[in-house]
């Protein structure tokens, strides 16, 4: 059980029946008032957000979360295709709003963590789809390197391997690898 301020960002709650992420969170204190906890939630089952408000006496239940690897084959007409990363007979594909955050970034043949959500009939269920922080790809086109003041910083856009663009300083050309970061979708550093 998690008090009101420990529903924090990155916590994965019991919220109407179903497992729910934090997204957002805000403690208001004000004199009148006892603090409350002002919160962003998304269902992980049908990736629906809300808005909750959790007050001092309020407790919720951690959801039953267990991690595992699987590893991302291919995705064909809106249908994202999975193994186990030991036995590739062992296929099974996930609906699109399960891994919505993630489908920028897959790539054929990475292994992700699969968040699997066990209900009271101990019925398995894979509800999300989490990326390592930072992954290596390679830029598949960029273009030219414009000569000029570029101590000031700025940028290019890229596109990568899979087909996604990201912004990357001038000097990143075509062919080279480059470390992302997931989380914020942004360049990291040169591989």
């Amino acid at each position: 059980m998690l008090e009101y301020n420990e529903i924090k960002p990155g916590k994965i709650i019991m919220f109407e029946d179903g497992p729910c992420e934090v997204l957002d969170y805000h403690v208001a204190r004000t004199q009148q008032r006892k603090p409350q906890n002002q919160t962003k939630l998304r269902s992980l089952i049908s990736g629906k957000a809300y808005n909750a408000t959790f007050h001092v006496s309020d407790k919720v239940e951690e959801a039953d979360i267990t991690k595992r690897e699987i590893k991302f084959l291919f995705a064909n007409k809106g249908e994202f295709w999975f193994c186990d990363p030991t036995d590739p007979s062992n296929r099974f594909k996930l609906d699109e709003k399960l891994i919505v955050n993630s489908i920028k970034f897959l790539k054929p043949n990475e292994i992700v963590t699969g968040l699997i959500f066990t209900n009271d009939d101990d019925e398995e269920q894979i509800i999300s789809v989490k990326l390592p922080v930072k992954m290596t790809f390679t830029v598949k086109e960029a273009p030219p390197s414009i000569k000029g003041n570029t101590a000031n910083g700025g940028g290019k856009v890229v596109i990568l391997e899979n087909g996604t663009s990201i912004n990357a300083p001038f000097f990143v050309e075509t062919g080279d690898k480059i470390i992302v970061n997931t989380e914020s979708g942004e360049y990291a550093e040169r591989a």
